[in-house]
């Protein structure tokens, strides 16, 4: 889905920081870290990339799952049928 709203995906992984994620998109601002999960086990990549010190450009991060909308002051939940939706989200929510 994300191919076809025409993004380019880039996989990441660093492990020295056991920080592994499926894909990267961009917003105006922010470097947002997107992780797949095919259950709802914790994310601790992502999590690892929002609070390091190391990554300026990481403010928030999105979590595509098998669950219902919903944001914990870290990372936003989609269900995975809303991936098509992501490109107007990310431009609408700066």
């Amino acid at each position: 889905m994300l191919v076809k709203e025409g993004y380019n995906l880039y996989f990441y992984k660093n492990d020295q920081k056991k920080i592994e994620m499926d894909f990267f998109l961009r917003d105006t601002k922010t470097l947002v870290p997107i992780k797949v999960k095919a259950n709802d086990n914790s994310t601790i990549s992502l999590n690892n990339l929002i609070n390091s010190d190391s990554y300026d450009d990481i403010k928030y991060g999105i979590k595509l799952c098998n669950k219902n909308i919903g944001f914990n002051g870290k990372f936003y939940t989609f269900p995975y049928f809303l991936a098509f939706l992501l490109k107007r989200y990310l431009k609408e929510r700066n």
